[in-house]
């Protein structure tokens, strides 16, 4: 089982201890640095500066939102770092949720699956460097045609040579269509919540894509990386207890109550009618009342929080079900070297 750091996104500042946690991840042997964005902190710019810091581990962004670059912009970034960084980073994409979409990028959100299969192909024709890039859209029209063109438009093909035209490309997805697709096209999945509890639902999604004509990968060569919080204590209640904010903010408050992912989530896990509630009562602004009403095993489910033993043990499900690395959000590098020692051994 291998190791990644998830640093995230920003807070309201910086955080102070990014750098630090990054250098101790690469002396542990963690395989893997992920950046993140919302609507603050973008995810290539924290992961270039900090990673020129590093010299082994890989750098890969977990999720770069789609609608916030053309993908012949996010393939320039991704031949840049990769170049930068001597052949060490991957591309995480995803397709964020409408309210992000639609208030902050000010693009439509229709048609994700659609949205997101293009914008793949049209990042790997950059990266492979063959003919000039082209694409007949409809959502990323290339030479760009529509209302207002020149006219002059004319396909092009990136000056400089990527370093790796099969860079690995992973995708932030939720429901069963949109796993599908990552199975298909992509080179891995990144889970915002799993649970191994229910491996076989997201076996099955898998299972769709790689059986799809021209499918990337196949189950034997392609990645889960889970986004888990471990923690290693002897009091795992109270722990668990800790953690019920975050859950209940992406549960009840990340998304509209018609469109909420994360909701989705949980409720296919078996938690639809604790999520319906939490979500109700999140939104009337009784925070309180949502955060009381998550079960302490929703939270287990999606989480390693124990003694040193009791993780070791529930690793074993987490490797069964077909995680290849857990990724992990520690707080200082304390909490890393615990983990470390837990997981790596």
């Amino acid at each position: 089982m291998k190791i990644g750091l998830q640093l995230g996104y920003w807070g309201a500042q910086p955080p102070g201890s990014a750098l630090e946690r990054l250098i101790e991840a690469e002396r542990l042997g963690f395989d893997t640095v992920f950046t993140a964005e919302a609507y603050g902190s973008d995810a290539l710019t924290p992961l270039a500066w900090w990673g020129s810091s590093t010299s082994t581990i890989k750098l890969a962004t977990s999720i770069i939102q789609m609608s916030a670059r053309t993908p012949t912009a996010t393939a320039m970034a991704a031949v840049t770092l990769d170049h930068l960084s001597g052949g060490r980073f991957s591309l995480g994409l995803g397709v964020s949720g409408p309210q992000v979409v639609e208030g902050w990028y000010g693009q439509p959100f229709a048609q994700p699956l659609a949205r997101t299969r293009e914008y793949v192909e049209i990042v790997r024709r950059v990266l492979a460097r063959g003919e000039p890039v082209s694409s007949p859209g409809p959502h990323n029209q290339i030479p760009y045609a529509g209302p207002g063109a020149t006219g002059l438009g004319k396909p092009l093909k990136s000056i400089v040579h990527p370093l790796r035209a099969d860079m690995s490309i992973y995708l932030g997805s939720e429901g069963p269509k949109n796993v599908a697709l990552t199975a298909e096209i992509a080179d891995g999945w990144l889970p915002l919540y799993y649970s191994p509890r229910v491996a076989s639902m997201y076996n099955e999604w898998l299972a769709e894509g790689f059986a799809r004509p021209g499918a990337r990968r196949s189950a034997d060569d392609f990645e889960i990386m889970a986004t888990v919080t471990v923690v290693v204590t002897d009091r795992r209640d109270e722990v668990l207890e800790s953690m019920k904010p975050m859950v209940g903010l992406y549960v009840g408050g990340m998304g509209a109550k018609e469109v909420n992912f994360h909701k989705n989530v949980f409720a296919r896990m078996g938690y639809e009618k604790q999520a319906e509630t939490i979500q109700d009562l999140y939104l009337a602004g009784k925070k309180g009342e949502a955060l009381a009403a998550i079960p302490t095993q929703m939270v287990a489910d999606i989480s390693l929080v124990g003694t040193a033993d009791q993780i070791r043990d529930e690793l074993a499900l987490w490797e069964e079900a077909g995680v290849t690395m857990i990724v992990v959000g520690a707080r200082d590098v304390d909490e890393m070297r615990k983990v470390a020692e837990v997981i790596l051994g």
